[in-house]
């Protein structure tokens, strides 16, 4: 093999072992973003696929810049939707409602942090969940997680502190640059 060739086989060699990694960080959350703005699976994972199809000879790029690869994919999974809606209407199908003339809202912000969240709480041990989950989403106090719980208030008071630090920590990991 001439060099050129061994330098062209370990390029696609990057790109793919890159579009691997792609897929394991940003696949579930393109998908979460896709099928809330098309409320339909399927169709969602299709514009998935599409999107890493456009991502994969781009992947060298995407890695090696600056800038955010799961906010590039997010947009062009938008736009892939925006395509597909917009060829629907000039062929007069319908993809959902009758709402085909209104612009779709941007909340891939939302979506995202959802999805962040909940791998975050899926982290943490479930002794751990369970006592955010009554003292933070249901509002139950130290005291009446506690009886609920059938343990003492102490320990409710210890497992969300530590709960709440373990996020934080996490937390501060993922926004920390790599280098």
């Amino acid at each position: 093999m001439t060099t050129t060739t061994h330098a062209a086989a370990a390029s696609a060699a990057r790109r793919d072992q890159l579009l691997h990694t792609m897929m394991a960080d940003h696949a579930k959350a393109l998908l979460a973003y896709a099928e809330k703005l098309l409320n339909d699976r399927h169709t969602a994972e299709d514009i998935v696929q599409e999107t890493l199809i456009r991502a994969w000879p781009h992947a060298e790029r995407l890695y090696s810049t600056e800038g955010s690869v799961r906010g590039w994919l997010l947009k062009v999974t938008r736009n892939l939707i925006v395509d597909r809606m917009r060829s629907a209407t000039a062929r007069h199908e319908t993809i959902g409602a009758d709402d085909r003339d209104v612009p779709l809202p941007d909340h891939s912000g939302a979506v995202l942090a959802a999805v962040e969240a909940t791998d975050l709480l899926r982290q943490l041990s479930p002794e751990h969940r369970e006592v955010l989950l009554h003292t933070y989403l249901c509002g139950r106090t130290a005291q009446e997680t506690a009886r609920f719980l059938g343990i003492p208030a102490g320990t409710v008071k210890s497992r969300r502190h530590y709960a709440l630090n373990t996020l934080r920590a996490r937390i501060g990991q993922e926004l920390r640059p790599e280098r």
